[in-house]
This record gives structure tokens, sequence and C-alpha cells, in this order.
């Protein structure tokens, strides 16, 4: 009798294992920030999917923030379908003269993979414009 509880119990630890090693995750995400006289804007977004024997599920989250300047502006959105989730984010605050600063973050989840871009841009008369970018792509694939 012990000698059966002992294979019932290995056995239940190899199914464990097995199933342990079939499921898959991906966590990612970008954020970026601009700033120009008394203009700001941020934005950021995350991303995470995990697959295993009941399914896949996955999930994103985008936002921004503008402040200062006559005008800000900040939008999101988060859209997908049984097969992927796209998100934006978009923030902007502008000032009389031409000042600004903007920034945008792009978050993607598709067949396993977790995909993060965000860009943002700042600018002030009489000078260049300041810009930055990250780019990163995790799971599946990777």
């Amino acid at each position: 009798m012990q000698k059966l509880k002992t294979m019932l119990v290995a056995s239940a630890l190899v199914v464990g294992a097995a199933s342990f090693a079939l499921a898959q995750s991906a966590t990612g995400g970008s954020a970026g920030s601009a700033a120009a006289g008394g203009t700001s804007a941020s934005t950021l977004g995350l991303g995470a999917t995990s697959t295993g024997q009941n399914g896949t599920s996955s999930s994103i989250g985008v936002g921004g923030s503008a402040a200062g300047g006559d005008k800000q502006q900040s939008k999101s959105y988060v859209n997908g379908n049984q097969n992927n989730l796209n998100g934006m984010a978009k923030s902007q605050a502008h000032e009389q003269g031409g000042t600004f600063s903007k920034s945008m973050t792009h978050e993607k989840v598709h067949k396993g993979e977790v995909t993060s871009r965000t860009k943002s841009m700042s600018h002030e008369p009489g000078g260049p414009p300041t810009k930055s970018s990250s780019e990163n792509t995790v799971g599946a694939g990777q």
C-alpha cells in the first residue's frame, strides 16, 4: 500500500511539472516624457499575456498626461479581439509662440508577444527639437 501511495504522489508531481512547463507568459512596457518651456507631456503602456492549459489571458493598460501651456490634450484607447490587443496613449501641451511637448505610446499583445513603443518630443522656437524613443518586444519570438 505504501508503494502505491508513493507512485501516486510521484505521478502527480510529474503531471504538475509537465503542466507548469507548458505555461508561457510575457510582460513588457515602455514610458516616456518630454518637457520644454512651461509644457510637459508623458505617456506609458504596459501589456501582459499568459498561456497555459486553460487558454490564453492578456491585458493592456495605457495612459498619459499633459500639463502647462495654453492648450493640453491627452487621449488613450484600448481595443482588441480574441487574437490581439492594442492600446495607444497620446499627450501634448502647447504654448503660444511655438513651444510644445508631446509623447505617444503604442502597446500591442499578439500571439504570445508583448510589443511596446514610446516616442516623445519637445521644442522651443530658435532651437532644435529634443526627441527620444524606446521600443521593446518580449515573449514568444524572443
